[in-house]
């Protein structure tokens, strides 16, 4: 990168995460180190600390977040992927791994390959995507299967959608803007294998307590969730059958206090529920499975 800094930018760094620290970053140096490498020049530099001591979420200054080991882009006014919604990542790369859905494995293929032209495309569906790192870090994982995979995105939030696009383009995704299943093609009822969804679910009166980069940066409504906070969940698990492929699994985030609703809703809507969890990232979801 072209730079105007000195040869050593250890004292900026070091001024960087002094100011960060006083403003309560509790990763300063990290965030010191991304901002000054962002930034080919002082001027740019002071204006992205400005910024960040004000509160905007380090990721929408950077313009991208670390997701599953990718980097996703992001923006001011996008919901920026947690690190718990790996979870869903995991589980969801999981079930295409085990199960017989013409898919014996995803051993990646010898150079130039094509995929088995024999086998339909294997159906993966995120809604509520936001920007699109679900699907897309479930892509990268599964690239190079015998199997090709036709990923399907949709959200309401159209600046939203712009950064989908950009993340699942290199996959082929297709993006759709409308409300939950609404914005979905027809033909995909009863062809979906994997269908995730980090549907919000912070409930409302709990969304003034959030931190400020989230409840003044991201837009409410990929955080309020309603009352409990499952307002979303209900909708999906109850439509989630009429879409899912016979043995397809629905793959949702909740929080702790959640998942033995999310279950009991999940199972009067058909679906044979579990709960999953990950004590290191902090993340519960909960998966069920449509009939066979």
């Amino acid at each position: 990168m072209t730079s105007a800094w000195p040869e050593s930018a250890a004292p900026v760094v070091d001024n960087v995460v002094r100011r960060l620290r006083a403003a309560g970053c509790v990763f300063a140096e990290d965030e010191a180190r991304l901002l000054v490498e962002a930034c080919p020049d002082p001027e740019r530099l002071e204006s992205l600390v400005a910024r960040r001591v004000a509160g905007e979420p380090l990721e929408h200054l950077l313009g991208w977040a670390d997701f599953a080991g990718r980097r996703i882009a992001v923006g001011p006014g996008v919901f920026v992927p947690r690190r718990r919604s790996e979870l869903l990542v995991r589980l969801a790369v999981a079930h295409l791994h085990s199960s017989r859905l013409g898919v014996t494995s995803w051993e990646s293929l010898p150079a130039g390959a094509a995929h088995d032209a024999g086998r339909p495309p294997v159906v993966v569906v995120d809604l509520c995507c936001g920007s699109g790192a679900i699907g897309a870090a479930i892509a990268a994982a599964v690239a190079g299967g015998a199997a090709a995979l036709e990923l399907h995105a949709a959200d309401v939030d159209p600046t939203a959608l712009e950064y989908a696009r950009r993340n699942l383009a290199p996959w082929g995704g297709t993006v759709h803007r409308g409300d939950l299943f609404a914005a979905l093609p027809g033909p995909l009822r009863g062809r979906v294998q994997v269908l995730t969804a980090n549907a919000p679910y912070v409930p409302t009166a709990s969304i003034p307590f959030m931190p400020p980069e989230a409840r003044e940066h991201e837009p409410l409504l990929a955080l309020d969730g309603g009352s409990d906070g499952l307002d979303f969940h209900r909708t999906i698990a109850s439509a989630a059958p009429q879409w899912l492929a016979p043995g397809g699994v629905l793959v949702i985030e909740v929080s702790r206090r959640q998942a033995e609703t999310a279950v009991e809703l999940f199972a009067s809507h058909g679906l044979a529920p579990r709960i999953e969890s990950d004590e290191d990232l902090d993340a519960v979801a909960v998966v069920g499975t449509a009939a066979r």
